[in-house]
């Protein structure tokens, strides 16, 4: 464990409100960062995967950088033009 993952475990064992704000941004980023790698990772630059898409650079540049209220049929929509699926999973 590096100098910040046990900086960011103890100030999560401190602070509540830190731990649950940490953890929501988290799994936002983790979200955009999947699409982002989906997109790299089929060969599409932003501005191609737009046009697959019929909306804006702007728009896909949105959604891997803050993807906290993204629809389901956004994401279904992204992972067909990439060539991949959705899986939801509760756990």
């Amino acid at each position: 464990m590096d100098d910040v993952e046990r900086y960011i475990a103890e100030r999560k064992k401190r602070d509540a409100e830190f731990a649950f704000g940490f953890d929501e941004g988290y799994e936002q980023f983790k979200i955009g960062a999947i699409l982002r790698q989906a997109r790299e990772s089929a060969g599409l630059t932003q501005e191609r995967l737009a046009e697959e898409l019929h909306t804006t650079k702007s728009a896909i540049s949105r959604l891997e950088n803050h993807a906290e209220d993204v629809r389901l049929s956004t994401l279904r929509k992204y992972a067909q033009a990439v060539g991949k699926s959705v899986e939801i999973q509760l756990l």
